[in-house]
């Protein structure tokens, strides 16, 4: 089970979370203009690595508050967390 640490709450367990998927889609401007494939793939496709990637969290059974993590998908290790107006810095992995 991972430990999250969540911005104001503090380190929780992971069960108090739910996580929100892939972190910095792209709606698009106008979606009237888009075709219904490009349409499909904003809806449904993600990536899927093996190593770092940026997903959206909700502490859902505590403050309510969504923010972004940065953690590696094959050892889960969190390496970072960060607000949701906020990109990611720099992290060599």
């Amino acid at each position: 089970m991972m430990q999250i640490t969540c911005p104001l709450c503090g380190p929780r367990d992971q069960c108090e979370f739910k996580c929100g998927g892939e972190a910095h889609i792209q709606r698009p401007v106008n979606p009237e203009a888009v075709s219904d494939r490009e349409w499909a793939d904003y809806l449904f496709m993600r990536q899927s690595p093996t190593g770092l990637h940026h997903e959206r969290w909700l502490h859902l059974y505590g403050c309510g508050l969504w923010f972004h993590i940065s953690r590696d998908m094959l050892t889960h290790e969190i390496k970072q967390i960060y607000g949701m107006h906020k990109t990611p810095l720099e992290i060599s992995e």
